[in-house]
Order: C-alpha cells, then structure tokens, then sequence
C-alpha cells in the first residue's frame, strides 16, 4: 500500500481513540478527531488538544487489524513507534454528522440574511416618512 493509499484509507476516520507506543511501552494515548491526513515530509505528525493531523510520510508503513472484539484498527509503524488509531466512528455516521452540520449551518445562514434582508426593508421604508 503507497502513502496516497494509506491516506485515502485514514482521511475517513473521524473520532479515535489513539495510543501512542514505543517499544511496547505506552507514551500517550487519548481520544481525538482526525482533523487531516497528508503527505509532506518537510512536517510532522501531531497530535494536540484532541486532534490529530496526520503525515503519512512520518510513517514507514501502516498494519490494519482486528481486535478479539472484531474491532477494526490501524498501526502506523516507524521503527519501533506506533500510533495505533481505534475510530469510534464510522465514515457513515461521519458523513450524516457533516451532512446535518452542513445543513445547520445552511438553516442558520438563511435566516442571518433573511433578518439583513428585513432589517434593510424597514430602513428603505423609514427614509419614506
């Protein structure tokens, strides 16, 4: 699997929950979202105040597995690190929560303009008196 693969693979993750291993011993770990995968390798992985922004390139290769609790996985491995990424979502549910946030925001836009719209109206009608 190429890096362009492996980011099409981790960009429909949404809410993880990650741990951060060196060696098999437990750095870090924690809940985030993934908020963006790419592919640069002048910069880093980070991961900060619950999200995550992931460079494949700071990878050597990704593992996908399965948990005893048929729970899907993802290990990105460099020598001796891993980042391994629990979604606790699915790309579906993430679809809807982006779909129903888009229309919210559609909804809320509407009505800003609607209110513009009005408030203009009744300036236009006031400079007539």
């Amino acid at each position: 699997m190429n890096k362009l693969d492996i980011r099409r693979l981790l960009t429909d993750l949404g809410r993880v929950h990650y741990i951060y291993t060196q060696e098999d011993k437990v750095l870090s770990q924690g809940e985030g979202d993934v908020m963006e995968v790419f592919a640069n390798p002048e910069r880093s992985t980070l991961v900060a105040n619950h999200a995550l922004y992931l460079n494949v390139c700071s990878f050597d290769y990704l593992e996908l597995k399965q948990s005893s609790q048929q729970e899907t996985y993802f290990d990105l491995m460099q020598e001796g690190v891993c980042l391994r990424l629990i979604p606790r979502s699915t790309p579906l549910q993430e679809r809807r929560e982006r779909t129903f946030n888009v229309s919210a925001i559609e909804a809320m836009m509407e009505q800003v303009l609607s209110a513009r719209w009005d408030a203009e109206i009744d300036d236009d009608c006031s400079d007539s008196f």
